[in-house]
């Protein structure tokens, strides 16, 4: 899965989901890729910063618990809440043309960057070190942002 910072001519700035580069350029192509808020399909890619995995001697910065974690009870910004429902909403649309894979996320992943299988969009469960050694290997990962029922837990 390779993620693309996009932007419209309108100046949008969003995120796509693509199994390859490939796939992106044959969307695009074919007008498939628009923007999720004004609906623009005169879409580029942003410039993006490559993703360079640390240093194994670095120390890494210590995540708060709850706790330590200062949380608010005031509403949330009306811009902050409809940034978030345009993620979900792109999260989702990306996740409709993928495949879950659940627990075999790692080896599926490695699999198709081998050639092993064919390239196709997949999302599934992996562990941080399972990440980790993915991206050292040269291998695209992202989290998913929102939370997702998995296929056999849903309704």
């Amino acid at each position: 899965m390779i993620v693309y910072d996009l932007h419209c001519d309108d100046g949008h700035r969003f995120e796509g989901w693509f199994g390859s580069s490939a796939d992106y350029d044959s969307q695009r192509a074919r007008g498939l890729v628009d923007c999720p808020e004004c609906g623009s399909k005169t879409v580029g890619k942003a410039p993006m910063a490559p993703a360079v995995p640390a240093k194994g001697n670095t120390v890494e910065a210590k995540v708060p618990t709850a706790k330590e974690t200062q949380l608010s009870n005031a509403p949330m910004p009306p811009e902050v809440e409809k940034a978030l429902k345009q993620l979900a909403k792109a999260q989702a649309k990306a996740l409709k043309s993928s495949t879950y894979v659940g627990e075999k996320f790692a080896d599926e992943a490695r699999s198709q960057h081998y050639g092993e299988k064919a390239e196709a969009p997949i999302h599934g469960k992996a562990t941080r070190k399972e990440a980790e050694d993915l991206a050292a290997e040269g291998i695209s990962v992202a989290p998913i942002l929102f939370p997702i029922a998995e296929p056999d837990e849903l309704n």
